[in-house]
């Protein structure tokens, strides 16, 4: 997204997550123990299934909608390197904001490293990428939605576009976003299988998506259609008033390319509704066009109703049948995605 706004991501807290469990396995070796005592002395008597044990409620499989947690953390790639006004090159630091499911009654805010539903796990990870000048911070009710509806959601804060960037957001840095994000799905894999970390048991390394707004659009689409940026772990791609990154080549859908969904406001004088259609109508099948009539650029994403409950719906939705495989899901979407006078939706399953 290009022209600044002004927001900013705020402190940023690190602290770690007690990993959450249910004991079950104990209270099951207790039970066995008791049961082959009493039964050696009693005669025995037949079973149902009726009188069979109830799983304890502890461990009953919570389903959406969740209780949200947030927690921040920094991830460095000594790899690469990124130069800030005034100095050398330096590794890239990316600090990411991951919004999961957490133990608790859902409500409308995001508690702080509050315990995850490890046991209700692992869940798909959505990675999300913010637009110019901006943070993942004005993103926060969307990306709270998916994490909600049962969903890992990161969103870094990219080195030189974000809005507190040193000496101010420099969108010459973004042919550089796509490896970021692909590092970040890396790190917080590698941090799912990690016994004993935070994130411990928390991700499904089989179902990851990529999303973004504007910039960070353009930068998921690489990262899920670019020849040159592709990320095979990739399972399906949302890009939110997106584009093709300019001047980079390579977007020619390798195939197998995973499912798409395109949003764009018709009113967008940023990322003009022709940026999507470059893109779009040489994707393959599947993939859908949300278009959010009348809508400008960011508003729709962040605080703009009714467009942003739409968004919510629709990509919840998309989500749900090709990253989960809901049943209905898709007939899910394709109504959300039609409000006379608001959405429509064009669909090519």
């Amino acid at each position: 997204m290009r022209g600044p706004i002004g927001h900013a991501l705020g402190a940023v807290l690190a602290c770690s997550l007690a990993a959450a469990g249910c004991g079950g396995s104990a209270a099951s070796s207790s039970t066995r123990s008791a049961v082959r005592s009493s039964s050696a002395s009693a005669p025995r008597t037949p079973t149902t299934p009726a009188s069979a044990p109830r799983r304890p409620s502890c461990c009953q499989r919570p389903r959406a909608p969740f209780a949200v947690g947030i927690r921040t953390i920094t991830l460095i790639d000594s790899s690469r390197t990124v130069s800030y006004p005034g100095g050398g090159p330096v590794p890239r630091k990316l600090v990411t904001v991951i919004r999961y499911p957490a133990r608790g009654p859902a409500t409308g805010t995001d508690e702080l490293d509050a315990p995850p539903v490890t046991y209700a796990g692992p869940f798909p990870l959505v990675l999300f990428g913010h637009g110019f000048a901006v943070t993942p911070a004005p993103y926060g009710a969307l990306l709270a939605a998916w994490a909600r509806a049962g969903y890992v959601v990161a969103a870094p804060v990219f080195p030189l576009e974000n809005a507190s960037a040193p000496g101010g957001p420099n969108e010459s840095d973004l042919p550089n976003q796509p490896r970021d994000m692909s590092f970040v799905i890396t790190r917080l894999l590698a941090a799912s299988a990690h016994r004993g970390d935070a994130l411990s048991g928390l991700i499904d390394p089989r179902r990851v998506a990529v999303s973004g707004q504007s910039d960070g659009g353009e930068t998921a689409l690489a990262v899920a259609y670019d020849r040159f940026f592709l990320d095979r772990r990739v399972r399906a791609a949302m890009i939110l008033s997106g584009a093709k990154i300019p001047g980079v080549g390579g977007f020619d859908f390798p195939a197998p390319a995973p499912p798409l969904l395109a949003t764009q406001g018709t009113a967008d004088t940023i990322n003009p509704p022709s940026f999507t259609s470059a893109f779009f109508d040489v994707a393959p099948s599947p993939k859908y066009l949300l278009l959010l009539l009348g809508a400008p650029h960011l508003g729709p994403y962040t605080d703009q109703q009714p467009q942003l409950g739409i968004v919510e719906r629709v990509t919840i939705a998309f989500l749900d049948r090709y990253l989960k495989g809901a049943p209905g899901a898709l007939r899910r979407m394709l109504a959300a995605g039609e409000v006379p006078g608001l959405a429509a939706l064009q669909s090519e399953p």
